[in-house]
Order: structure tokens, then sequence, then C-alpha cells
């Protein structure tokens, strides 16, 4: 059964750094692309980053370019999404999801292009 658990979500004050995690189990991470997704109240799920099931190809959107990481370490079954410089407007539950299948230079960005989703962690930025 894939299952994925996210973690490292919590307060932290504008400008401040967090680290999530996705850890999966149930399944091996080289063969499954991972997505972080966010929704913050009232607004739609947005695609933050992503990266490929081979080459570790990535994909940022413009809203976290520059300051978000992803990064996978298959050793550990988990893909890490570091975040710097966090501004009010990254306040949202971050969710990891994934899609298998072997890809080359691509990774989902909308939620319908995944497969399974982890329950998600809250951040939230706040002075």
């Amino acid at each position: 059964q894939v299952q994925f658990v996210e973690s490292g979500g919590g307060l932290v004050q504008p400008g401040g750094s967090l680290r999530l995690s996705c850890a999966a189990s149930g399944f091996t991470l080289d063969t499954y692309t991972i997505t972080w997704f966010r929704q913050a109240p009232g607004k739609e799920r947005e695609g933050v980053s992503c990266i490929s099931s081979t080459d570790g190809s990535t994909y940022y959107a413009d809203s976290v370019e520059g300051r978000f990481t992803i990064s996978r370490d298959n050793t550990e079954n988990t893909v890490y999404l570091e975040m710097s410089s966090l501004k009010p407007e990254d306040t949202a539950v971050y969710f990891c999801a994934a899609r298998g299948g072997i890809y080359y230079g691509w990774c989902p960005t909308h939620d319908y292009d995944v497969d399974y989703w982890g329950k998600g962690t809250l951040v939230t930025v706040s002075a």
C-alpha cells in the first residue's frame, strides 16, 4: 500500500526557513515522481515543486523559484522541500503526492496528474 508521511511543518517568522519531509512506505520512490502541493485557506491547491523519477529534473512555481529547493534521497525513501526566505503568503497546508512511472525531464504539476497523496503538514508564516 502506497503511503506518505509529511513532516516538518510549523510556525516560522517571515524570512525564516523550514524543511519539509515526505517519507514513503510500501513502495520505493525511485520509480515515482514526487510533487509538493500547497493549499491556503480559501484558495485553490497549487503545485509548488516537483522532481522526476529518474534524471532529477525539477520544477518550481514562479512564486517559490529561488527560495525553495526540492530533493530526493532514494536511500532514505524520502523527498525534501527546503524552504527559505518564507513569506506570510507561503502559509498553507503542504501535501506531497506521487505518480508512478519512468519519466525523463518531466514531473506532474497539476493535481489531476498524480495518483497518491499524503495527508499534509501545516506551514504558518507569521510574526
